[in-house]
């Protein structure tokens, strides 16, 4: 038995939260650790003038692959194979660093490629 548990970042597009929402539930009750993103923005905040600026997304960008670094693995949630581009950026992050990466759904080649 592993003296602490496992780490998991979960990378996915923000557009999916109730997909990420629940695989974050399924891996906490496995016994996982689990990292993931922290500020969602919908359209609907966007339109009450809540947007994120470009500084706030470039630091969420890298306080993120900080997440990963300290992951033992990544699991990408991507209904119906969809990754976008911040995600790709990720997997490909995480796959240099050496950590091994999932998916929730079929992945496009796009996302295999990197």
């Amino acid at each position: 038995m592993p003296d602490r548990p496992e780490i998991v970042c979960i990378c996915d597009s923000t557009r999916f939260v109730k997909e990420m929402a629940a695989a974050n539930r399924e891996l906490t009750f496995a016994g996982a650790i689990v990292l993931a993103p922290g500020v969602f923005v919908h359209a609907e905040e966007r339109d009450a003038g809540r947007s994120v600026t470009d500084e706030q997304k470039t630091a969420l960008d890298v306080l993120h692959l900080r997440k990963i670094d300290l992951a033992d693995r990544v699991l990408v949630v991507n209904p119906g194979g969809y990754v976008g581009e911040s995600t790709s950026r990720e997997i490909a992050y995480a796959r240099d660093t050496g950590k091994p990466v999932s998916f929730t759904d079929q992945p496009s080649d796009r996302a295999t490629s990197r």
